[in-house]
Parts: structure tokens; sequence; C-alpha cells
């Protein structure tokens, strides 16, 4: 399954998109939502697949150097560090992803240009040149330079945004959220792991679909008593005041805390919060939680939020 706080965002993001429209089909919009979801795995994937494109041309490029007409005792000994990266061997030679990427017809045919400039440019730079001349890299060094390679160097190549953009205008809003994804499998592996290791891969659509279907629609169901339950705490503030996106995120929180009694009520605030600092105003991550953990206390002590297992209310 996606991470749970991708699929919150969303299911934001979806909300964002029914409360702004006076004329929001609910059902279109959960539509759309979905069709976001899988927009975004498919550039988790496409992503992902760079770096077996990346080892390709890097590899390339050091038997065309042997093939030189005179060629220099660097070109014939060169230094296969990089191509033989365990990080890199990884992420290009994985199963789970390959497969993946047949099932969804995804791949880079056709843009090999493109990459090229990308080795070109991550090459030429210092981090690359300082990884290659190590005396010795430990696995730490391996993934830093991979981890350099995507956040310098893929994530922000603007040939690369244009061709994403060219395909749709909906990719771009999503970037964001696949190139996390990627950032996380990165850093989450470690010495030793077998080709199962991008777990991210491992998905189970009908879980996914059950909490951002519950989260989507109790939310806009328990929205206008949301609305005036967090009015009446926001001492000297308007509902028509807050932030549209503060009010969005505290009535997700209130719909989730109420509808999945197995997630922590301190798991569902954490969640939001962190959210809002990416999404909303400076501010709103201290109005959002103190405004919920007055409707949360007040929850508790009513019954309105109940949680199954030891611990789950306090935690």
């Amino acid at each position: 399954m996606l991470n749970r706080r991708y699929l919150r965002i969303k299911v934001y993001q979806a909300l964002y998109a029914f409360w702004q429209s006076d004329a929001g089909s609910a059902a279109r919009v959960e539509k759309e939502m979905f069709l976001s979801i899988e927009r975004t795995f498919d550039l988790y994937v496409q992503l992902l697949l760079l770096f077996g494109e990346v080892r390709h041309v890097a590899s390339e490029r050091i038997e065309e150097r042997k093939r030189k007409h005179l060629p220099s005792p660097e070109d014939l000994n060169p230094n296969p560090r990089f191509v033989e990266n365990p990080v890199l061997v990884l992420l290009s030679e994985s199963p789970r992803l390959l497969a993946e990427a047949n099932k969804r017809k995804l791949g880079w045919m056709g843009h090999g240009e493109l990459i090229a400039r990308l080795v070109k440019e991550f090459t030429a730079s210092e981090k690359y040149q300082q990884y290659m001349a190590m005396p010795e890299a430990t696995f730490n060094a391996h993934r830093g330079i991979v981890l350099d390679l995507f956040l310098d160097h893929i994530a922000d190549h603007e040939p690369l945004h244009d061709l994403f953009e060219g395909r749709s205008i909906f990719w771009m809003e999503d970037l964001d959220i696949a190139c996390s994804l990627v950032k996380r499998s990165i850093e989450t592996l470690k010495a030793g792991d077998g080709a199962v290791a991008l777990t991210d891969l491992d998905r189970e659509p009908a879980e996914e679909r059950e909490f951002v279907t519950l989260l989507f629609r109790t939310t806009i169901d328990l929205g206008e008593e949301h609305e005036k339950a967090i009015a009446a705490k926001a001492a000297n503030w308007d509902a028509e005041r807050i932030a549209l996106s503060d009010m969005i995120l505290m009535k997700m929180a209130l719909a989730e805390v109420k509808s999945f009694d197995q997630i922590p009520v301190k798991v569902t605030m954490n969640e939001y919060i962190e959210i809002a600092k990416a999404y909303s105003t400076p501010k709103s991550k201290n109005f959002i939680n103190g405004i919920l953990d007055k409707l949360f206390i007040e929850g508790k002590d009513s019954g309105a939020i109940r949680k199954v297992g030891r611990g789950l209310l306090e935690n």
C-alpha cells in the first residue's frame, strides 16, 4: 500500500477541488482522485526506471572510450565504481520494478538524447568526481551518490519537467509526490537488500481504495457538522475567515479520527500538522493543532472518538 500520508494528500487535493467548485460533483471529483493516484504511481515507476537508463548510458560511455582510435590508459582501464554501484544495480535490475513497468507500459524508449544529457551533466559534477576518487566507497557513499543523482540531476532536470508537462498538465502536480516516494525508496535501502527491497511497489489497491473512499466521503458527509464544531472552538475567528486549506485539513482529521478506529489519535494529529506545513500557511500548524486538540479531547470525553486496541486513544 502507498504511504498513507500520500493518500491523505490526494484526498486533500480532491476535497480542495470539490469545495472550490460551486457545482462540484463529488462522484466526478472522486473518480479524478483515483486517476490522480494512478498517475502518481506511474510517475514513481517511470522515475525509478531512469536509474537503469542512466546506468546503461554510463556503461556505454565506458565501452566507447575503450574503442577510441588512440585510447589512453584511463580509457582502457576505466573506473567501474558507478556502474557497479550496488544501489544503482538494485534499482536497475529489480524484477518487481521491471514487471510493474511492463504492466503499465512505461519506459524511456525514444528519449536517449535527454538521458545522455542528464548523464553528461551528472558525471561532470563535483560530487560525482569526489565519489569516483574515493579510495574506498561504503554502502552509505554508494547510496549517497545515487540520492545526489536523483535530487540534483533528475528531480530538477528541466527537460524532464518539459517532457512530463507535454504529456499531461496534470502530471506536474503529481511530480513532487512521486519524487518524494523515490527519495524515500532510496533512503530506506540497506546493505544486503535483495530484489524485493522496493516496498513501495508492493501495493494493496483494495486497501488503498477503502481508506481513500471512506476518508473522502466521510469528510464531505460530516463537513457541515465539523465546520460548526471548528468555528465554535476558533475564538474570535469567523468560519469564513479560516483559510480553506486549514478548514479542509481539520475536517479531514475529524473524519479520520472518528472513522478509523485503529489509527491512533496522535498519528492523525501529527499527519495533518505535517501536511499543513507543506500545503497551508506558516501559522497554520499551530492553529490546526490548537483547534484539533480541543475537539479531540471533547470527542474522547463524549465517546464520539473511540479506538480499538490498548493505548490507541491516547497514542
